[in-house]
């Protein structure tokens, strides 16, 4: 299993080698990467046409001296609440007459739907405003019916345009950042200072949205993780407390698997509005209340999801599927707030581009998710003259189909990947920063190391390789799904390692033996005492 990676020996090497890993060269690249600074994260800087922004925050603030009725249109995922708090707090704290709208999924679809606007306008009839957060970058047609019902848009969004852009008042846009992102600087830009509350906001959906951890989204969530560790929301503190972790110590991981999801939880199988609420109120019982909620919606997503999931697997085994450059998969079975999830999952068990459909009777909607270095939404637009509408990022995305063009779909989208899709991309590859000798390993590395932090997409935790004589052995957890282990060099060096899901391993591994490993470096903490260990992804001897 010997790697061809660099076998580096310093921490400086080691640092520099991470750094060159992640695309960070330059002296004025690394000064920023290893020392974010917030003023840095500017409209200009992110793209954010300037002439439209001013166009934007004119026209808000005209409607919030004439009391005009604001309505924030957001999306129902984390990235979409967020970003709907963030500037609804904004308004709101400005005086503006406003209120949130968050369509339902289920009802009324993604983003500033025909019937989400029906549903709005009888609802809310003086509207005078619409901005939209984390969508409407593709709602050419939507934003020209909402013009002639008198009512004015701003878009603020990160999603890929298509060709054409609305016709709103103002489009603020960019693919630097997320929805969340975007939000705050709109918002920032209308208050003429920034929230630090809001950056913890910020932080969630940057994270959530699988946005890359880079220049400006890792300067955000740097400063917005450290402001979500202080944070006084009381509905995010329940929420935490509901989750059994720890406030003061949040990281990415808590952040992208354990937050996220329950926040997700209710747009899914539930009313998103009530995530909204939970992220906006000021009421110690209300919040409680909320967070206990979600919690159950939660678990119940979890247990519809599963069942969802063995069911798209075996699908996939059963037909023959995972030799195929892409995975189509339609049933009336799958909940449409699901399908990402499975889709989510294929992708990482089979490694395939993966599309999974809820196949309803005249209408179906579909969840894409995408391996590296193959982009989804460029890919699905080459046949949208069989979608009525379409949506996303490289790495994930979404669209409508009449049920009676499904077949028709599918058949033009399976001939495409044969052509498009190169076989040699759809083979999981362990990826390596550099090799090191594990005497290398200790507090002052470790901390180092943390200085990268935060890790995320385009910018993942460090993985190395090292050679060691295995000292000791064992299964652990259920089934003896994991594996424990005690390392030792030639020169004495000991360490212990823990390897999860690589049970397997262990009939292949021999006491004494020197074994090849790569491997994270983590800081396990138990009875109070602190120190370093392995996480293993694979082992050989």
């Amino acid at each position: 299993m010997t790697p061809k990676v660099k076998s580096l020996k310093s921490i400086e090497e080691v640092i520099k080698t991470l750094l060159e890993n992640r695309g960070i060269k330059t002296k004025k690249e690394i000064e920023e990467f290893l020392n974010p600074d917030l003023t840095n994260v500017t409209p200009e800087n992110v793209g954010i046409n300037l002439k439209e922004l001013k166009k934007a925050v004119q026209r808000i603030n005209t409607a919030i001296k004439d009391k005009e009725q604001i309505v924030v249109f957001g999306d129902y995922d984390a990235d979409g609440l967020c970003a709907s708090a963030i500037l609804w707090e904004t308004l709101n704290s400005s005086g503006a007459k406003v209120l949130p709208y968050i369509p339902s999924r289920e009802k009324e679809g993604y983003g500033i739907s025909e019937k989400a606007i029906e549903n709005l306008v009888n609802k809310l009839p003086e509207t005078k405003l619409i901005i939209t957060v984390d969508n409407g970058i593709v709602a050419n047609e939507i934003v020209e019916d909402i013009k002639k019902k008198g009512i004015d848009v701003i878009i603020t969004d990160h999603h890929l345009p298509s060709k054409t852009l609305p016709k709103a008042l103002a489009i603020i846009h960019s693919t630097k950042l997320s929805g969340a992102g975007v939000a705050f600087l709109l918002s920032k830009e209308i208050e003429g200072k920034e929230s630090e509350d809001h950056l913890a906001l910020v932080a969630i959906a940057t994270i959530a949205d699988l946005v890359p951890l880079t220049f400006a989204n890792r300067t955000l969530v740097r400063f917005g993780i450290d402001s979500l560790r202080k944070t006084k929301r009381v509905g995010l503190v329940e929420l935490i407390n509901e989750a059994g972790i720890e406030l003061s110590r949040i990281g990415t991981y808590d952040i992208g698997h354990i937050i996220a999801p329950r926040l997700n939880a209710t747009g899914r199988i539930g009313d998103a509005l009530e995530s909204l609420r939970l992220i906006c109120t000021k009421d110690n019982k209300k919040a409680s209340l909320l967070a206990q909620k979600i919690e159950r919606i939660n678990k119940e997503r979890q247990d519809i999801t599963l069942e969802a999931m063995l069911h798209a697997s075996e699908k996939v085994k059963k037909d023959n599927l995972k030799d195929k450059k892409l995975l189509f998969i339609a049933d009336e079975s799958y909940q449409q707030g699901i399908i990402g999830l499975i889709a989510g999952r294929l992708s990482e068990e089979f490694y395939r581009p993966s599309i999974v459909i809820s196949k309803g009777k005249e209408f179906s909607r579909a969840s894409a998710r995408s391996v590296k270095g193959f982009n989804i939404i460029e890919f699905i637009r080459q046949a949208s003259e069989f979608l009525t509408a379409s949506g996303g990022h490289a790495m994930a995305a979404g669209f409508t189909v009449e049920t009676v063009n499904l077949e028709k779909l599918k058949e033009k989208l399976e001939k495409l990947s044969e052509k498009l899709i190169d076989i040699k991309k759809l083979v999981r590859v362990q990826r390596i920063d550099c090799e090191i000798p594990l005497e290398l390993i200790n507090l002052e590395f470790f901390k180092e190391i943390k200085k990268l932090e935060p890790f995320g997409m385009n910018n993942p935790m460090p993985v190395f390789y090292s050679s060691a004589i295995i000292e000791n052995i064992r299964l652990v957890g259920k089934d003896g799904k994991h594996l424990r282990l005690s390392l030792r060099t030639d020169s004495g060096f000991r360490i212990d390692g823990i390897g999860f899901g690589i049970g397997e391993k262990y009939s292949t591994l021999a006491l004494g033996k020197n074994a090849d490993i790569v491997y994270t470096i983590d800081e396990n903490e138990w009875n109070g005492e602190k120190k370093l260990q392995l996480k293993i992804k694979n082992i050989s001897s």
